[in-house]
């Protein structure tokens, strides 16, 4: 029997009660339908990163750049020694950029560009599947060398979130499915090549040293700060001057010795230890150069700090030759001589004489226009033409060849000073073969240094004296770091040569494979697998 019932005035709330209960149950059933939808993803997720614990194994110590607190050590990881370039086993192609990977639960992580869109990208690592992609919402771009990238910033992960730092707009918190958490506008550094210092983790607080060449308001002291932010949303906890600093690249690390936690800083000419809960200075340490790239490492009770000169001159005493062999690529008529007629587009002192003339960073950087690049280029015949007869010389040439600025150095500091520790804490100190861009790594009392042209030196981490120094065999510019796992060195070139080798005080070269590929990123690594990043994409070596 079909039942009619008339809707009247004293029925009406009764239903309207029986209308909202409906709805409300309508309402908790699709939050609940959202809810078990994101939890079986998620679980989905936590399920495969478990069965595949046996052959791609645990990954989330590699979190930030150069993986464990910047040490570029991968504990307990049989990465292969022996790498076929041809056959790794997945390859995914992605946009350009300097970030290196970092590991994240099944995940790896990096930072991207894209003509002008800059943004975040997330791969399976058992397979290189694109799992989501996220593009950072910037309006303005920074100003970067053309050797640099608006994505060279590595970024950072807790295991349950991923922190993400773009010069052009400040920083982006995303959990493991990509949604955007927060995110924070910090004023862009003004630099001399443009971002490239990546954020790290401590407790509570994500550190970011923003050190400027530009002056606070009506001073003349620098914009230079470190910045510690609450990692869950943003807000900034503490913010200590730097005001005597001017641009660096290097990232921070924390340095824990008896129990006592340093928030360690390279900057110009020197190094710092930060209290990294309070964000007062601690210590400080003199004798570095100018530009500052490499992280700190410790080991053996110590902090062992880096860098050299601006063109990678490594050591104290500068060998002038390659830099006249690399002027006379100018040569057009092959006299051994250049002219100034023989000035070029190219044309320009070399810094960097292993790179090829054509490379933004090969010499002394020059204006894009035109008319300004060629007024520079005379300034800088002039300055080496000094008899002034329009002709550059060998003699000439390396008669008038100029150190720069600062002093390559690699120092051993000891714990537990404060104030300036530079004559009380040096326990020793290293001036030959020391890296322009990339960082040391510290294992079983040996540090090992890259530098240009493949040159490798191992150096006894108790007094500085050195192991060995050898050729790689791999000649060239080195951006990437070296990295430690499964008792070898893996040794990545800017070409896409990686220079196995095995750890100890022999040389001895396991392994080299060519993946005939620009990299400036540092490899990452979990159990198992090498994960390299080429200018075009993302390679995984099982």
């Amino acid at each position: 029997m079909a039942i009619n019932k008339t809707i009247t005035a004293s029925n009406l709330p009764s239903l309207r009660m029986r209308l909202d209960f409906v709805s409300c149950i309508l309402q908790t059933f699709v939050s609940m339908h959202s809810f078990l939808k994101k939890l079986t993803t998620r679980l989905t997720h936590l399920c495969a990163a478990s069965l595949a614990c046996s052959s791609i194994g645990l990954a989330s110590d590699w979190n930030q750049f150069r993986g464990p607190n910047g040490s570029g050590i991968a504990t307990d990881s049989h990465p292969p020694v022996y790498i076929d370039a041809q056959k790794p086993v997945w390859k995914t192609n992605i946009p350009d950029g300097h970030s290196s990977p970092i590991i994240a639960d099944h995940l790896i992580l990096v930072t991207f560009q894209s003509d002008n869109k800059l943004g975040t990208l997330a791969l399976n690592s058992q397979n290189g599947n694109i799992e989501w992609q996220k593009d950072a919402d910037i309006s303005k771009l920074e100003k970067v060398h053309a050797a640099n990238t608006l994505a060279s910033s590595t970024p950072v992960s807790d295991s349950k979130h991923i922190y993400v730092y773009f010069g052009s707009f400040g920083l982006f918190c995303y959990d493991l499915e990509g949604s955007l958490i927060w995110k924070k506008a910090i004023s862009p550094p003004q630099t001399l090549y443009g971002i490239s210092t990546s954020p790290i983790l401590f407790e509570k607080s994500l550190f970011l040293v923003l050190d400027d060449d530009r002056n606070l308001p009506d001073s003349q002291l620098s914009r230079s700060r470190v910045v510690a932010y609450d990692k869950s949303d943003g807000r900034v906890l503490w913010e200590t001057p730097r005001h005597y600093n001017r641009s660096s690249w290097s990232t921070p690390m924390i340095w824990t010795k008896d129990q006592q936690h340093d928030l360690v800083v390279m900057g110009n000419g020197r190094i710092y230890g930060y209290d990294p809960r309070l964000g007062h200075e601690k210590w400080f340490f003199n004798g570095f150069t100018r530009e500052t790239i490499a992280v700190p490492i410790a080991g053996n009770g110590k902090l062992y700090a880096s860098a050299s000169m601006r063109g990678g001159g490594g050591d104290l005493k500068l060998d002038p030759e390659p830099f006249w062999k690399a002027a006379l690529n100018f040569d057009t008529n092959g006299d051994q001589q250049i002219s100034k007629n023989e000035i070029s587009t190219h044309f320009t002192i070399p810094l960097r004489p292993e790179l090829p003339v054509e490379h933004p960073g090969f010499g002394i950087p020059l204006p894009g226009q035109a008319e300004a690049r060629k007024k520079r280029q005379i300034q800088f015949f002039n300055w080496r033409d000094t008899n002034k007869d329009s002709v550059w010389t060998r003699d000439e040439f390396i008669a008038d060849m100029k150190v720069g600025s600062g002093r390559p150095l690699l120092a051993a500091i000891q714990p537990g000073g404060k104030g300036d520790i530079t004559q009380t804490h040096r326990a020793w100190e290293l001036r030959r073969g020391i890296p322009e861009i990339p960082s040391p790594v510290y294992h079983d009392k040996r540090i090992y240094l890259l530098r240009a042209g493949g040159l490798l030196s191992c150096v006894n981490s108790e007094n500085g004296t050195l192991i060995y120094r050898e050729r790689l065999n791999a000649p060239g510019q080195y951006a990437a770091s070296p990295v430690i796992a499964n008792n070898h060195l893996y040794c990545v070139s800017q070409q896409g040569l990686i220079s196995v080798v095995k750890l100890g005080d022999s040389f001895e070269v396991t392994n080299q494979s060519n993946l005939k590929a620009t990299i400036n990123a540092t490899p990452a690594i979990d159990k198992t697998t090498l994960y390299v990043r080429t200018e075009k994409s993302i390679q995984a070596f099982r």
